[in-house]
């Protein structure tokens, strides 16, 4: 079913699906590109101008930190969502607008998918591809319609991609599964995607309950 639009008091002459809330994955360190942190800024500065919450993973290092730092710096939302044996590891971000510490890891990604509209995955580790590709799955496997994308600063996402495409060449990925995940090097061009973003159609294997 296609998304319903709406004008929020947003960027005039932009139609924004009713996205309220985004998911960002992103890594707990900088990276070695001063570009990684820069984009991080720049898409919680986005997020706050056009009125979208972020919900992330809590804490207050590397890009993480300065993804929720910028959203709040311009006067955004920030929910972060971290279990109890990361609070102190990840140094818990003690400046958000709401914060769930939550027991176990598969609790904080429940949470963080149903809080979430959208998901973004900005440059980041195992961490970042496992919880990106755990919310790709659920929308093949029909457990949710919400877009995703990657935020793909300065090419890193260029070469997962191609194992993708090579993937789908080798019939262990369909294209209409490959297709689900967005992919841009430009923050406000891939929100723009995200208002686009028509669910394709596909299977309903499982429910929420049997995963």
């Amino acid at each position: 079913m296609r998304r319903e639009f709406r004008r929020a008091g947003r960027t005039p002459g932009i139609m924004r699906a009713v996205i309220d809330r985004i998911c960002v994955f992103c890594g707990s360190n900088n990276g070695s590109d001063p570009a990684y942190v820069e984009a991080a800024r720049s898409l919680g500065q986005l997020l706050a101008r056009e009125g979208i919450a972020l919900v992330y993973g809590g804490g207050s290092v590397g890009l993480m930190g300065e993804l929720a730092d910028a959203v709040l710096a311009s006067g955004g939302r920030v929910v972060g969502v971290i279990p109890h044996a990361l609070w102190a590891r990840e140094v818990g971000h003690r400046g958000l607008t709401d914060l769930h510490i939550v027991d176990t890891m598969h609790e904080r990604k429940a949470m963080m998918a149903d809080l979430a509209d959208a998901f973004i995955a900005l440059p980041g580790g195992l961490g970042t591809l496992e919880e990106i590709f755990e919310i790709w799955t659920w929308a093949q496997l029909g457990l949710h319609a919400k877009p995703l994308g990657f935020l793909d600063v300065n090419g890193f996402y260029e070469p997962l991609m191609g194992f993708l495409d090579r993937a789908v060449r080798e019939q262990f990925v369909k294209d209409p599964h490959r297709a689900i995940a967005l992919i841009d090097r430009d923050p406000a061009a891939l929100l723009a995607r995200f208002d686009a973003w028509t669910p394709p159609r596909v299977e309903k294997w499982i429910t929420r309950e049997e995963t």
